[in-house]
């Protein structure tokens, strides 16, 4: 193909008007070739912070010595061109018009809310929470994609295990629910709940330690009492100092059962991340990117240990992470999680909800998990370590996920992210799981990245 041809400057405003710009594809008649054409319009809106990019993609045929594909040489094609040429700009202004509205509602619902909180040393929040996508664009993608593939669905192996068969499990980590006050309710679902508890000693009544309490209310069913008991397994037994697993359990009869966990007492990382964005009075305070990346580090290391023992955690994220005020991060279960944040979990027409946000291409489409999928997830967190608690992917619909994986894009570059530590995550992210980085490299790339942060402050 020649290079194509427009009739507007490589740069300029937006019309304020309805206005009409041509693009002249035209083949050079010279070879058979199948051409993909990839148009990019950049739209700035008040600041250098606040763009849109619009990505347009064609497939053009051009063949040799075709007059009707080379170069238009008549002006019924020429005519032909012009009339398609403006429909398609009378579509974009639309578009581009309606992108502008967007964008102006969320920033000023967003400034009604939420205001950035930082110190010399913290990061400062983007204005607008629409998130921005990039395409990679590797060998395992080049094809493009013209239908959504069919997601295959397997019943989730939990629902198969009876609550007698839950209880069984723990049972020789049973207690006394004597030995338990429950305090203030720190979180709460529809069906669950999570207190600050106190557990009392005990050979010494007059010893108390302060722990998190799992527990469900009188309207949960037989499955998901079972589920909480045995997703709350998934770390039992493992001994990691960034690892949260259940210390005790209270399974009377005719009581609802309860999971014991050690206290964090800054308690979910995701909820102590979005809280460092408010202006409140009991704001913590203000997090740096230093620390930020002592975090991942954290997390990082919990996850190597996972991965020697053949631990797959399969849903990793912020929401399933803990926090002290030393900044000290453990990594928990998953149980509750569905309940107490149903917004990043969804269902893909099996009564299965899932964190598709977080989740591979080959944990989506064949439900395969392995210590590369939880590689994966800790890219989608370490993004939201950066945002301090956004939602990834937030424009797109669960059902489109795969697909829109498969073809390349991936959740844009955060403002105040360093390109150092936006490779990490794009390498997290790559289609195949062997091309990943294994866990003890991401905390060896971290930790010097850490160091190297640490030179400047």
């Amino acid at each position: 193909m020649d290079m194509p041809q427009v009739n507007i400057s490589a740069q300029g405003e937006v019309p304020r008007t309805l206005s009409v710009f041509r693009v002249e594809l035209s083949c050079t008649g010279k070879v058979d070739s199948e051409v993909m054409i990839l148009m990019q319009l950049n739209l700035t809106v008040n600041s250098s912070k606040n763009f849109t990019v619009l990505n347009f993609k064609r497939r053009k045929m051009c063949y040799k010595n075709d007059p009707v594909h080379a170069a238009p040489t008549t002006s019924t094609r020429v005519f032909y061109i012009s009339v398609g040429v403006c429909c398609a700009v009378i579509f974009l202004v639309a578009i581009i018009l309606a992108v502008l509205h967007l964008h102006s509602m969320k920033r000023i619902e967003l400034d009604d809310s939420i205001s950035a909180s930082s110190s010399s040393q913290g990061l400062s929040q983007p204005s607008t929470q629409t998130t921005q996508y990039l395409r990679a664009d590797t060998p395992n993608n080049a094809t493009p994609i013209t239908s959504y593939p069919t997601l295959r669905i397997e019943k989730n192996d939990l629902r198969s295990v009876t609550l007698l068969e839950a209880k069984a499990k723990v049972k020789d980590i049973a207690i006394s629910r004597e030995r338990i006050t429950l305090k203030d309710v720190l979180q709460e679902g529809t069906f669950g709940r999570i207190f600050h508890g106190i557990l009392v000693d005990e050979k010494d009544p007059n010893k108390e330690k302060p722990t998190f309490v799992k527990t469900v209310k009188d309207q949960a069913s037989e499955i998901q009492v079972t589920m909480m008991l045995t997703e709350s397994c998934k770390l039992r037994g493992l001994h990691h100092r960034n690892l949260l697993p259940i210390t005790h359990v209270c399974i009377e009869e005719g009581e609802k059962p309860m999971v014991i966990l050690p206290y964090m007492n800054w308690g979910n990382l995701k909820l102590f991340l979005r809280q460092c964005k408010l202006v409140e009075a009991n704001n913590p305070q203000a997090i740096s990117q230093q620390d930020l990346v002592h975090m991942a580090i954290q997390i990082a290391c919990g996850m190597s240990y996972l991965a020697r023992r053949e631990v797959i955690h399969k849903d990793l994220a912020a929401r399933n992470c803990v926090i002290d005020d030393t900044l000290q991060v453990k990594i928990t279960d998953n149980a509750l999680s569905r309940d107490l944040f149903p917004m990043d979990y969804h269902c893909l027409g099996d009564n299965e909800n899932r964190p598709v946000r977080w989740m591979a291409l080959e944990s989506l489409v064949n439900n395969e998990f392995s210590s590369a999928s939880d590689v994966w997830a800790f890219g989608v967190t370490l993004w939201e370590l950066m945002t301090l608690g956004q939602t990834p992917y937030v424009d797109i619909d669960p059902f489109e996920m795969a697909a829109y994986l498969k073809d390349g894009y991936r959740i844009a570059q955060p403002i105040n992210c360093p390109d150092e530590l936006f490779a990490v995550m794009a390498c997290c992210w790559a289609l195949d799981p062997e091309e990943r980085p294994k866990f003890q490299q991401l905390v060896q790339c971290l930790t010097e990245f850490h160091a190297a942060l640490g030179a400047y402050v």
